[in-house]
């Protein structure tokens, strides 16, 4: 076992009287960390199936279409944020995640399956969508549920540690895909990578998720919802979800603003970096698919660092440093990346580290913000509603941006998207350590 894990462990024995801690962290873990490989090959293999789905004549425009599918998928999350928020609010953490799961490893295998469009025609690229559809539906419900989960199970004055296992597992995910893709385009040919090749991550993630899925079905349910439903049912009357929102309607625009910024620099910089260096900047996509790997490793070993930080001086003070850095260091990062493999690292790691101020917090953040009883669905449906408007559609925009030679464009877009962020966090109430019982 890790350091990292060992760490998580230990803090589990010493914060935490549920039962099966051990098998409750790995059963979150990996059904996250299964989800996002789900979601983020679609993006790293895009490059070696476009061809296969649309048959445009142009290289970048058939990538364009197939990136537009990637943003197509965002469309569902909002609907997953709400159904699966919902559930996990009225009848339990543990079911929803269990549901979100399922439909992950179906939407993966789906199009690990799927016929191509010299099989069936314009009929390929349908039931491309349908499946991202489904893998958005479920990757909407998955993440505010699961942080949810995990920051109820965590000890308060680490909650900001235990929250960066969400997008450690996340992170673990991504690497595993990116790893998946240097190893096959390394052992088999840019033929065979666009024949078959691009298949077997599809079919691994649906079968992983289903594992994942077994997981979740024996894990137990948080405490703090179990003691907020039988508080509820000794209530005469309990306002409806939708009311409880509405009253705390500033909440769901903090959680927008603090997501907005954080959601495009992600996708851009741990997703799809590798591929635009390959399809727009040059760079060999071995080496290309490498970096991804490497820098994405220093993100894992960044998160628990900075979740410590935020357990001991506040959640503001680090959120606000990692999205002003970011601000000021997009441009010489871009400028860094001119067609070889280690500049891509170099431009990756030190962002990724900076993305990792960020995302280690937001699970703690949020939870921290709501009451129990609209804990998952108000940070589930402004937070789904956010990634589908803008992660969803930042890599096809950047890559837009780059086809029509004016790629600075997208990064100032990045930078006003992130500068809303920046005036939300200085606007929020200091969260750390709140007593998720008593959050209203």
């Amino acid at each position: 076992m890790s350091r990292t894990a060992r760490g998580f462990a230990s803090n589990t024995r010493s914060g935490s009287d549920s039962p099966n801690r051990l098998r409750t962290l790995f059963g979150i873990g990996a059904g996250n960390a299964m989800e996002s490989f789900d979601w983020s090959i679609y993006a790293t293999f895009a490059v070696f199936f476009a061809p296969q789905f649309f048959h445009s004549g142009s290289s970048i425009s058939n990538i364009l279409a197939t990136l537009a599918v990637f943003a197509v998928g965002f469309v569902a999350r909002p609907f997953g944020g709400f159904l699966f928020g919902w559930l996990a609010d009225m009848r339990g953490r543990q079911l929803s995640m269990s549901l979100t799961v399922g439909l992950a490893a179906a939407g993966s295998l789906a199009i690990g399956s799927s016929p191509t469009y010299d099989t069936i025609g314009i009929w390929a690229a349908v039931l491309l969508v349908a499946a991202r559809l489904v893998q958005g539906l479920a990757q909407g419900g998955e993440l505010p549920v699961a942080q949810t989960y995990l920051s109820e199970v965590a000890p308060r004055e680490r909650r900001g540690l235990w929250s960066s296992l969400i997008y450690f597992s996340g992170g673990i995910g991504v690497i595993a895909g990116t790893l998946l893709a240097a190893i096959l385009s390394s052992a088999l040919t840019d033929e065979q990578m666009r024949d078959f090749g691009w298949r077997i991550p599809f079919i691994l993630g649906g079968m992983f998720a289903l594992f994942s899925l077994h997981m979740r079905r024996r894990m137990a349910e948080t405490e703090t919802f179990t003691r907020a439903i039988e508080a509820a049912k000794a209530e005469p009357e309990c306002a409806s979800a939708w009311k409880k929102m509405w009253q705390r309607r500033r909440l769901l625009l903090s959680v927008c603003g603090v997501t907005v910024g954080a959601t495009v620099v992600y996708y851009v910089w741990a997703v799809s970096a590798p591929v635009y260096a390959i399809s727009v900047r040059g760079v060999p996509a071995t080496g290309a698919l490498w970096a991804g790997v490497l820098a994405n490793l220093v993100f894992l070993a960044a998160l628990p660092f900075w979740g410590i930080v935020s357990d001991k001086i506040g959640r503001k003070p680090v959120l606000i440093f990692g999205t002003v850095a970011l601000m000021f260091l997009l441009h010489p990062l871009n400028s860094i990346v001119k067609g070889q493999a280690w500049q891509l690292f170099i431009a990756m790691a030190i962002a990724m580290i900076l993305i990792a101020c960020i995302t280690s917090l937001l699970p703690a953040v949020f939870a921290e913000l709501f009451p129990t009883g609209i804990r998952a669905t108000g940070v589930g449906v402004p937070y789904s509603l956010v990634v589908a408007l803008f992660g969803g559609t930042a890599p096809y925009l950047q890559t837009f941006f780059a086809d029509k030679e004016i790629a600075s464009a997208f990064t100032w877009y990045a930078i006003g998207v992130m500068s809303i962020t920046v005036v939300t966090l200085v606007l929020m109430p200091e969260t750390k350590a709140r007593d998720l019982d008593t959050a209203n």
